[in-house]
C-alpha cells in the first residue's frame, strides 16, 4: 500500500466511511472492517469451541459476548496500529453466524434453556413430521424441527415461550434492539415463500395446526422474527449494542445496521454467488454446497434443504454438519510432532507442507478411507459420529495418500449430496470456494474440483470468508441497497483476481474409486457408532 493509500484509508475510518462485518462461526470468531472500495481494512478474530452438555451442543452466552467483543478488540487495535487511528465511529456494521438452531426466549427476553446448536441432532421425530405433513424438508437442524421437538417432549419451558431466534438474530437483536432476520438466515429456520420473501403462509398455517392440537394457545407465527431482504433498515446501534462490542466505551452508537445473516448467506456473498447457475462451497467445521436455482425441485430431498439468499431467491444446500475439523487435529499432531522435532515454523507452515503433499498422492488415496463424523450426519443417515481412519494390509500408507484421503474425507458426504442434484437436472455455470482450507493454493481446490466434477473458482478474499461477506452487506446497506447481484457484479468484484481449477481426469476417476470405498465403508462408521460410546 502506497503512503497516499493509507493516508487515503485512515480518512475514511475517521470519518465513519466504513463497514464492519462480524461472523460467529463454529471455531472462531471474525470481525473484518471494509472501506468504501469493499477491500479488507483489518480483521480481529476469536477462537471458542462448543460444548456438549447433557447430550447437546451448546455455547454459553456469556462466551458469546466475550468472544465478539475479543475480535472486536483485536480489529480495533490491529486498525489503530496500522493506521494510527482507533475508530470511534463506523458507517455500518452486521452480524452473521452459523444457521438454525435454538435460542428461546420468555416475554420478559430471559432465555429459558441453553443455546442448542445447529449441530444437535435429537430432533428427529419433529422434523420427520414435519416433513411428512407440510411435504418438504426439514432437517434436523432446522429451528422450527427444536421448537417443535420441544412441543413433542412436552419440555417445561414450552409454556414460557415467546420468543425464538438463531445466534446472529440474537446478537442483532441486543445491539439493536430488533429482533429481525435476514431472509437467508430466516429460511433455516422455518420455508420461506420466494413470491413474498417471508415465511410461507400456507406452511405456517399448517404449522400452527400441528401446534395447536398439542399446545393450544402458542402463537407459532408470533414466535419468529420479522424478516428483511438484503439492504433493508434493520435498525441502528444502540448506546447499549456499543457497549457490549466495545466496552471501553471508544466506539459510539448510530452506525447503520444490515439484516442478520446466516454463514451460508455471507459465503455467497463472499463468493459472488447469488445469481441462478451460481454456486459456492464453505468449509469450515461443517461444510456446505449452495446452488442458487433456476425453478423449485421436483422432489422433496432428505439430502437437500432449500434456502435462500440474501436476497431472497431459492437456493438448494447440502450441508454436511462434519467438514474441516478432523483435518484440523490431525495438522494439530503433526504440529506437535514439529516441535518435539524442534522444527520452527508452526502450524501455517505445518499445513502448507501438508497440503502439497496430498498432491503427491496416488489419486484413490492408495485404498485408505478416512471419516471425519465428529458429530452425527443426516445426509448418511448417523445420529452420531466416530472420527475413524481405516485401511487394510494391502493399502498404500504413506503421507501423501494419508493426507489425500484426509482432504477426500472432508468431501465425501458433500459429494453423495450434490449427486443428488445433478440427478435433478440442477446445472451450474460456476462454484466458489471460500474458507481457511483453500489458503494452500490449488490444494484443496483441486481435489474439491475433481470430488464434485465442476470447476471450482477461489478468490483472494477466499480466506476472508463470511466476516468479510457480512462487512460488504453492511456496505450495501451503507449505500442505499438496490439489486444485490448487480451490485457485487458491478461494485464489488468488477476487478477481483480468481482463480480457476477444472477437474482433473485422473482426479476424478480416483475420486470416484474412492468414493465408491467410501460408501461401502459406511458400515464401519456406524458399527462404530453402536460399539463405541
Amino acid at each position: 500500500m502506497t503512503q497516499t493509500q493509507q493516508i487515503d484509508v485512515a480518512a475514511a475510518i475517521a470519518a465513519g466511511e466504513t463497514s464492519l462485518g462480524i461472523e460467529l462461526g463454529s471455531t472462531r470468531i471474525k470481525a473484518c472492517l471494509v472501506g468504501p472500495d469493499h477491500q479488507p481494512i483489518a480483521t480481529g478474530s476469536h477462537a471458542w469451541e462448543n460444548q456438549f452438555v447433557d447430550r447437546l451442543w451448546t455455547y454459553s452466552i456469556d462466551a458469546i459476548w466475550e468472544g465478539v467483543q475479543a475480535s472486536v478488540a483485536d480489529l480495533l487495535a490491529q486498525v489503530e496500529e496500522a493506521y494510527g487511528v482507533r475508530p470511534t465511529a463506523i458507517g455500518a456494521l452486521g452480524v452473521s453466524a452459523m444457521m438454525h438452531g435454538y435460542l428461546a426466549f420468555s416475554a420478559d427476553d430471559e432465555l429459558l434453556v441453553p443455546f442448542r446448536t445447529w449441530r444437535n441432532t435429537n430432533t428427529e421425530r419433529a422434523a420427520a413430521e414435519l416433513t411428512e405433513v407440510l411435504g418438504f424438508n426439514f432437517p434436523l437442524r432446522w429451528s422450527a424441527s427444536h421448537v417443535y421437538e420441544a412441543i413433542l417432549e412436552e419440555e417445561a419451558h414450552v409454556s414460557e415461550l415467546a420468543f425464538i431466534t438463531t445466534l446472529a438474530g440474537y446478537v442483532h437483536w441486543r445491539l439493536t434492539g430488533r429482533k429481525v432476520l435476514g431472509v437467508g438466515d430466516a429460511s433455516g429456520m422455518f420455508p420461506i415463500d420466494p413470491a413474498t420473501r417471508d415465511y410461507d403462509a400456507d406452511m405456517l398455517a399448517r404449522f400452527q395446526g400441528l401446534v395447536a392440537a398439542r399446545k393450544p394457545g402458542l402463537d407459532v407465527a408470533a414466535l419468529l422474527p420479522e424478516v428483511l431482504v438484503a439492504g433493508a433498515d434493520a435498525g441502528t446501534l444502540t448506546a447499549e449494542g456499543a457497549a457490549l462490542l466495545d466496552p471501553t466505551g471508544t466506539l459510539q452508537p448510530g452506525a447503520l445496521v444490515a439484516p442478520p445473516e446466516g454463514d451460508a448467506g455471507t459465503g455467497m456473498i463472499a463468493t459472488k454467488a447469488v445469481a441462478p447457475r451460481t454456486g459456492n462451497i464453505s468449509a469450515g467445521t461443517s461444510i456446505f454446497a449452495m446452488v442458487v436455482l433456476e425453478k423449485p425441485l421436483e422432489s422433496v430431498h432428505e439430502e437437500l434443504d432449500i434456502v435462500t439468499t440474501p436476497a431472497g431467491d431459492l437456493v438448494a444446500m447440502v450441508h454436511c454438519n462434519n467438514g474441516a475439523s478432523e483435518l484440523g487435529t490431525w495438522a494439530g499432531v503433526f504440529t506437535e510432532f514439529a516441535a518435539a522435532m524442534g522444527v520452527e515454523g508452526g502450524s501455517d507452515a505445518v499445513f502448507e507442507a501438508l497440503f502439497r503433499a496430498a498432491l503427491e498422492g496416488e489419486a484413490d488415496g492408495g485404498g485408505l478411507l478416512a471419516y471425519n463424523y465428529l458429530s452425527g450426519e443426516p445426509i448418511t443417515g448417523l445420529a452420531e459420529g466416530r472420527p475413524l481412519f481405516v485401511r487394510t494390509p494391502g493399502s498404500r500408507l504413506n503421507l501423501a495418500n494419508f493426507m489425500r484421503t484426509q482432504l477426500y474425507g472432508a468431501f465425501g458426504t458433500l459429494s453423495l449430496g450434490m449427486r443428488v442434484l445433478h440427478d435433478e437436472g440442477v446445472e451450474l455455470d460456476s462454484m466458489f470456494a471460500h474458507g481457511g482450507m483453500f489458503r494452500t493454493a490449488g490444494v484443496a481446490q483441486r481435489l474439491l474440483a475433481a470430488a464434485i466434477g465442476a470447476p471450482v473458482t477461489v478468490g483472494d478474499t477466499a480466506s476472508e470468508g463470511g466476516a468479510w461477506g457480512m462487512a460488504v452487506l453492511a456496505e450495501f446497506r451503507r449505500t442505499g441497497g438496490g439489486d444485490l447481484s448487480s451490485y457485487l457484479d458491478e461494485r464489488v468484484f468488477a476487478d477481483a483476481a480468481v482463480d480457476v481449477a477444472a477437474p482433473d481426469a485422473g482426479d476424478v476417476a480416483g475420486y470416484a474409486a474412492w468414493l465408491e470405498q467410501y460408501e461401502a465403508g459406511l458400515a464401519i462408521e456406524r458399527a462404530a457408532t453402536e460399539a463405541i460410546r
